[in-house]
């Protein structure tokens, strides 16, 4: 067994981390001598006990080779924290993952980056502001970062792909139970522009307490963090703790004084966040006069109504549609249509990318 193996094997353990593994290192020197040792001699390092001893001593070259095997069979490449592809912004934060899992392709230049995240239960106003912001932020050439989770997260990634732009997401829970499933689709898009990443072995599952420790690499991986919206307990506030922690700036989006999902940017700023009312706010506070040299801005794809021919209804109805949700009775209203036939003339431009649907019915340009 090699180094490298040693360490995807260590990472199984679930518990270990970078902290206890150093403290192991400085007695055992690498990684297969701690695989090798007995557990009288693990549990003599701080911060071993004899549960992550037991761990560790059952743990057998079989399944490590095995769980090499599998990642290879789904199109997964593992990077140790000792691997040149290491991403630089986790590499230097306190408790960087011993192992990430990747599905896609992790760039250099990805460390020019932006998360954007909030709450799952999102309203229309923060799920189209997600979208924009990361839109914007990725034509830009700015990388944007989520954790694929429904509402807000989602509606990142989707904003940056629609401009073209590269995305990494980050899972709570190993590859084989990919969390949300239905955003499976979306994992697999993610792939082709950006990356999706976890640090969990490919059979842990999405459990709850998985999910601070995918934040604090959300946070990690980014120059900074923008959390839309979020109530009083939400995760993304965990995050945006994370980012304090680490070093990096975070910005909030303000909402209205009264609504629950506005709770916790609000207080944010008051507690001396960044006000985000544009992608300008973001670009000034992190990288102010130097925008013009390094950022070079994508250009914006070609509407996909120039690419297609629309039929009649269909360009009514693209027309009458606009960034503003709009529910599907004022558009039976304005457009004089049946719903049968209204329904039908959405499907057709939700298939081709022109127009989205949001909770409760509410159509969006795509």
């Amino acid at each position: 067994m090699n180094r490298r193996e040693a360490l995807i094997g260590l990472n199984l353990i679930g518990s270990i981390g970078t902290a206890r593994l150093k403290r192991l290192l400085e007695i055992f020197v690498c990684p297969q001598e701690i695989l090798a040792s007995s557990a009288d001699a693990l549990t003599r390092v701080s911060g071993i006990g004899h549960a992550i001893a037991s761990k560790i001593t059952s743990l057998k070259e079989e399944g490590i080779a095995a769980e090499i095997k599998l990642a290879k069979e789904r199109g997964l490449s593992i990077l140790t924290y000792e691997d040149e592809g290491y991403p630089l912004n986790l590499k230097n934060i306190f408790d960087p993952p011993i192992v990430l899992y990747v599905k896609g392709q992790i760039r250099d230049d990805d460390s020019r980056s932006i998360a954007v995240v909030g709450s799952r239960r999102a309203s229309c106003y923060g799920l189209t502001s997600a979208e924009r912001l990361s839109g914007e932020l990725a034509r830009l050439g700015i990388t944007v970062i989520s954790g694929m989770a429904r509402g807000i997260d989602t509606f990142a990634h989707k904003g940056a792909l629609k401009a073209g732009g590269r995305t990494l997401a980050v899972m709570g829970s190993g590859f084989a139970h990919l969390y949300p499933a239905e955003n499976k689709k979306l994992a697999e898009e993610i792939s082709h522009a950006g990356a999706v990443i976890s640090e969990f072995p490919l059979t842990a599952l999405p459990l709850k307490q998985n999910f601070p420790r995918r934040n604090r690499l959300i946070s990690g991986l980014a120059k900074g963090v923008v959390v839309v919206e979020a109530a009083r307990n939400s995760g993304a506030l965990i995050t945006a703790d994370f980012a304090l922690e680490q070093g990096r700036e975070v910005f909030a989006l303000p909402g209205a004084i009264d609504s629950s999902l506005s709770y916790g940017t609000n207080e944010l700023i008051k507690q001396g966040s960044r006000l985000v009312t544009s992608v300008n706010d973001i670009i000034e506070e992190l990288f102010g006069s130097l925008l013009g040299e390094q950022f070079a801005p994508r250009p914006l794809r070609q509407c996909a109504q120039e690419k297609q021919m629309l039929s009649k209804e269909e360009s009514f109805l693209y027309n009458l549609i606009s960034d503003t949700p709009l529910e599907m009775d004022e558009i039976i209203e304005k457009s004089h249509m049946d719903i049968a036939t209204a329904a039908g003339v959405l499907l057709r431009l939700e298939i081709k990318n022109l127009v989205q649907q949001l909770p409760g019915k509410q159509f969006v340009r795509g």
